[in-house]
C-alpha cells in the first residue's frame, strides 16, 4: 500500500440503510452479514439480494458476504456433517453469484486443541487437511467461475501459518487468507499465540481480507476500534508491506460506532 487504505465495514441490510452515505462517500468495501443462518439460506433470500442491489446503487467498492458457519466445522470427519458443509458453502456461493460478491468468509478448522494435539496423532494433520480439501472442492470450482474468493478466517488459530498452508493446497486464486484482529488478539492474550501483526506478516500476500475489531486479549469482544488494547500501528505497519490490497472490514457489535472506528484509525494517520 502506497497510500492510506480506505476502510470498509461488515453490516446487515438494516445497517446498510443507515450507513449508506458513509459507505458510498469513499466507495468503501462492504461485507453483508445477512446470509450466515441456515434458515435464510434454506429460504427465499432473493429479496435480500434485491434490496442490497437497490441500496448499493452508485456504490463501486468491493462487496462480499460472511458465509455460513453455525453448527458445523470445516474438515469434519463425519460424512453426514460433511454433506452439510458442502451444501452450506454452495448456498453461500449462490448468494455471492446473485449479488456479484467478490469474497465469502469461511471459518478456519484449526483450534487451540488441534494445535496441542494433532502432532500427537501421526498423520492426523494431513488427514484433516485432506478432508478440508474434499469438502471445499466444489465450492472452490464455483468460486473460480463467479470471480469470488473464499477467505479463511482465524477463529481459535494459535498457529498463524496453517491457514496459509491450507489455502496453498488449492493452488487457486479463489482461496485466500483472512485475519480477524480480535480473534488473533484473543489467541495472543489467552493461548500464547503471536501478536496480531505477526498474523499479518505470516499471511503475507495470501491475505485478502481483514476483520477489524478491538478486544482485550481475553474474549471475542468486537469492540469499536480504540476501545481495546490492540496495537494498531504495528498491525498497519505489517499491512503496509503487502501488495495484495486486502479488504479491511470493520466488524464490531455496535454498528452505530462504525464511522467512529474509521475516524479513530484516521486520527492515528493509519487509514481513511
Amino acid at each position: 500500500m502506497t497510500t492510506l487504505p480506505v476502510i470498509g465495514a461488515a453490516m446487515t441490510l438494516a445497517d446498510l440503510d443507515v450507513h449508506r452515505n458513509w459507505l458510498i462517500d469513499h466507495q468503501r468495501d462492504l461485507e453483508l452479514q445477512d446470509f450466515i443462518n441456515a434458515e435464510v439460506l434454506n429460504g427465499d433470500w432473493q429479496p435480500l439480494v434485491d434490496r442490497a442491489r437497490q441500496l448499493l446503487d452508485g456504490h463501486t467498492g468491493r462487496v462480499g458476504i460472511h458465509g455460513p458457519f453455525w453448527g458445523w466445522v470445516l474438515g469434519t470427519p463425519d460424512p453426514d456433517v460433511a454433506a452439510i458443509v458442502t451444501k452450506r458453502l454452495a448456498q453461500g456461493l449462490d448468494v455471492c453469484a446473485a449479488l456479484s460478491a467478490t469474497h465469502m468468509v469461511i471459518h478456519s478448522p484449526f483450534t487451540t486443541w488441534s494445535y496441542n494435539n494433532l502432532a500427537a496423532n501421526p498423520g492426523e494433520l494431513e488427514r484433516m487437511m485432506e478432508r478440508c480439501v474434499q469438502q471445499m472442492a466444489d465450492a472452490v470450482k464455483r468460486a473460480e467461475e463467479i470471480g469470488c474468493v473464499l477467505v479463511i478466517e482465524n477463529i481459535e488459530d494459535k498457529d498463524p501459518a496453517l491457514r496459509g498452508v491450507l489455502a496453498d493446497r488449492f493452488n487457486s486464486p479463489a482461496v485466500a487468507v483472512s485475519i480477524d484482529t480480535g480473534h488473533a488478539h484473543y489467541a495472543h492474550g489467552s493461548t500464547g499465540a503471536p501478536p496480531v501483526d505477526f498474523y499479518v506478516r505470516e499471511a503475507g500476500n495470501r491475505l485478502q481480507h481483514v476483520h477489524l475489531q478491538d478486544a482485550d486479549g481475553y474474549a471475542d469482544r468486537h469492540w469499536s476500534l480504540g476501545e481495546g488494547s490492540i496495537h494498531w500501528h504495528s498491525v498497519f505497519a505489517a499491512l503496509n508491506a503487502l501488495t495484495s490490497n486486502p479488504r479491511l472490514i470493520i466488524e464490531i457489535k455496535d454498528k452505530a460506532k462504525i464511522p467512529a472506528s474509521a475516524a479513530y484509525l484516521a486520527s492515528l494517520g493509519l487509514a481513511i
